[in-house]
């Protein structure tokens, strides 16, 4: 029996879309009790939408690194308002209190899932003269970036509870460039796919 924070590490590990043979190795937990994991997840949420919508259907596509579920329910904006008619940095984008408990819960993920969304991890360089010579030095950051101000606040609220140092660049553009935060954030986010 493996503890929950362990099962939640493996989960990522192949949500980042290694291999279950690759997780297995580095975890030492067989590849079958991560697909079991992982098939309980995806039944979890199926049984969210059913829960929600039980003549609605609900199906799943799996891909490497990726498992979507998608369900049509003609109620979605009641549940979630922020969904809704027009541009969503012209419109409140706020969380619902159960919405909020999540990303309590789950602060890495809810940064992840922004980050792959409208964010990038790029390698800055600047040039300094050190000793009258001019030496370049490269180093990687990441940027969030959104219109929506409440989408950013939701963003850089979640930074600052998990000690993710961050700057504005301007309106709608996120840095993470200190290297602890850099760290932090290579370790929990992952690549873009």
């Amino acid at each position: 029996m493996y503890d929950v924070s362990t099962r939640r590490r493996a989960i990522a590990l192949v949500a980042q879309g290694r291999s279950l043979n690759s997780v297995s190795r580095e975890t030492g937990i067989s590849r079958a009790a991560i697909r079991s994991w992982q098939n309980r997840l995806i039944d979890a949420c199926e049984a969210a939408v059913r829960a929600v919508s039980p003549a609605r259907t609900a199906h799943r596509v799996k891909a490497p690194g990726c498992v979507s579920v998608v369900g049509y329910y003609a109620h979605w904006p009641h549940l979630f308002p922020q969904h809704g008619p027009g541009k969503k940095h012209e419109r409140r984008i706020a969380l619902e209190p159960w919405q909020q408990a999540i990303v309590d819960e789950h602060p890495w993920e809810f940064v992840r899932g922004l980050i792959h969304s409208d964010g990038c991890r790029i390698t800055n360089w600047t040039e300094r003269t050190v000793g009258g010579e001019r030496k370049r030095y490269a180093y990687p950051r990441y940027f969030f970036t959104n219109l929506s101000g409440d989408i950013i606040g939701l963003f850089t609220d979640a930074l600052d509870r998990l000690g993710v140092e961050w700057r504005m660049q301007n309106l709608r553009n996120v840095s993470i460039a200190e290297k602890a935060s850099v760290a932090l954030l290579d370790a929990h986010v992952g690549p873009k796919y």
